[in-house]
């Protein structure tokens, strides 16, 4: 039972909780997540099982896509609906949405962007939350990410509703807190739901309480179809021999990631660099 397997994941639960629920249903020993997604979200957590957690390389930098809800006129410390009320106002009133629309659609493409404090990344071996909580000021690093879409889904009274296609590292939170100021008021995140991660949609994914009503293997999409869009190399008997065994073999093709087959089976994933191909994941 090696693959990937699409969860919807439910609010209140971590990336981790979902992880052991899986593996306790399994009973498999080795089983991981991709794209971790926040307690207070929701949508698409990929997780990888047995041989297939050995891939999370590939997977991590794909682009994602969300639908979050802003609530305008209020801030909070965390930038989520978690966090502590910090500051209120009534400025939001009267914007239109022709304006909404204008403003989402300026944040199209690559930008700058500086995390929330109340987050995993690590400044000086200390992750950002941690100083927070302290009370303690700390210099956060802008980082590069992109917006490749976003556009209005829905607008009502003090709430704005997104869909947003965008870069890995992109942080939700700050880019709602960032509209919200473009708009020339303050907000936070109100609600987060994750509804794409490369090729994995929501439409494909299985909730945790259906987890004991359906046949999961069917659900499971192997290695070799996860990789489909990668060039196929068919190594003979002799070759595959030297390969399993870790020997690295001359080809005349470009470097990058490949799939390989004996006698048309999959046997796992092969890198090749500087024309010399090499053992990555074999199944």
């Amino acid at each position: 039972m090696d693959g990937l397997l699409i969860i919807n994941k439910p609010k209140g639960y971590t990336s981790h909780d979902v992880v052991n629920v899986v593996r306790k249903k399994l009973n498999i020993k080795k089983v991981g997540h991709t794209g971790t997604l926040d307690p207070n979200a929701t949508g698409v957590l990929p997780i990888l099982i047995g041989t297939a957690t050995k891939i999370s390389k590939y997977l991590v930098e794909h682009e994602k896509t969300y639908i979050a809800t802003i609530e305008l006129g209020k801030k909070t410390d965390t930038g989520d609906s978690e966090g502590r009320i910090i500051e209120e106002n009534n400025s939001f009133e009267n914007i239109s949405k022709k304006k909404i629309e204008n403003v989402l659609k300026s944040f199209i493409g690559k930008q700058n962007q500086i995390p929330p404090i109340y987050s995993a990344i690590k400044v000086e071996g200390k992750k950002l939350y941690e100083y927070a909580r302290e009370g303690k000021q700390v210099h956060i690093k802008p980082r590069e990410i992109e917006i490749y879409d976003i556009k209005l889904k829905e607008c009502y009274n003090t709430e704005i509703t997104f869909e947003v296609e965008c870069s890995k590292g992109t942080y939700i939170r700050t880019l709602c807190e960032d509209i919200a100021k473009k708009l020339g008021t303050i907000g936070y995140m109100k609600e987060l739901k994750r509804i794409k991660v490369n090729t994995f949609k929501i439409q494909n994914a299985v909730s945790l309480k259906d987890l004991n009503n359906i046949n999961i293997e069917e659900k499971i999409i192997s290695i070799e179809k996860i990789f489909l869009n990668r060039i196929k190399i068919d190594l003979n008997d002799r070759k595959l021999e030297l390969f399993l065994n870790g020997v690295q073999l001359t080809h005349e093709l470009e470097d990058g990631l490949y799939r390989i087959y004996n006698n048309s089976k999959f046997v796992g994933l092969g890198v090749i660099k500087n024309k010399l191909l090499k053992r990555d994941v074999v199944i």
